[in-house]
Formats: C-alpha cells, sequence, structure tokens
C-alpha cells in the first residue's frame, strides 16, 4: 500500500513563493507516477502538474512559468516537490499529492493514492 505524506502549506502574500513536498513510501514495483491537485471548497478537484516516473512532465495551463515538479528517487521512497512562484490569490487550495503506478494523464480518476492534502493561502 503507498502512503503519501505532504508537507510545506502555509499562509503567503501575493507574489511569494512555496513549497510543497509529498514523500511516497511502501510501493513495490519500482516506479510511481506522481501529481499535484489542488482543490477549492464548492469545487472539484483540479490537476496542477505531473511528473511520471520516467521524468516526462505536465503542467495544466495555470501552473506553466510559475509551478515546478520535480521528484527525488531514494533507496525506500520518492519525494516530490512543487515549486511555487508569483502566488495569487486564486491559487489559494487545498493541495493534494497523487501517485499512480501507471497515470495516463492528469485527471482525478487516473491516481490511485492520495495524500491527505495541505493548505495553501495566498492573500492581496
Amino acid at each position: 500500500e503507498v502512503q503519501l505524506v505532504e508537507s510545506g502549506g502555509g499562509s503567503v502574500q501575493a507574489g511569494g513563493s512555496l513549497r510543497l513536498s509529498c514523500v511516497a513510501s511502501g510501493y513495490i514495483s519500482g516506479s510511481l507516477d506522481m501529481a499535484w491537485f489542488r482543490q477549492v471548497p464548492g469545487k472539484g478537484r483540479e490537476g496542477v502538474a505531473a511528473i511520471e516516473d520516467d521524468g516526462e512532465i505536465t503542467y495544466e495551463e495555470f501552473a506553466k512559468g510559475r509551478f515546478t515538479i520535480s521528484s527525488e528517487k531514494a533507496k525506500s521512497h520518492l519525494t516530490a516537490h512543487l515549486d511555487m512562484n508569483d502566488l495569487k490569490p486564486e491559487d489559494t487550495a487545498t493541495y493534494y499529492c497523487a501517485a499512480d503506478v501507471s497515470a495516463r494523464w492528469l485527471s482525478q480518476s487516473e491516481y490511485q493514492y492520495w495524500g491527505q492534502g495541505t493548505q495553501v493561502t495566498v492573500s492581496s
């Protein structure tokens, strides 16, 4: 069973930066695709960025140029980061880390494992 533990959320002013991290452990296959999603109350969960095991990266349009997804492999776990720059009030949301052994695209339905979420609040 894959476990995902997120960290790094918080409150910043518009224009500021945050780094979110997600540690994935417990996977057996040796490969894992990871992604970040976000959700605001009353709306569905939307994709932000994804990084596949082979390093291929996908960004949603609003994240291009401001957000950077990366990953680090260790012997027993995998860590995914989301560096967010030039944050805007509309980026305020709960951010979720997601993982799957083989995600085809950046869609909630493609990911089996989910973190607990971390809150990001951007004030104007």
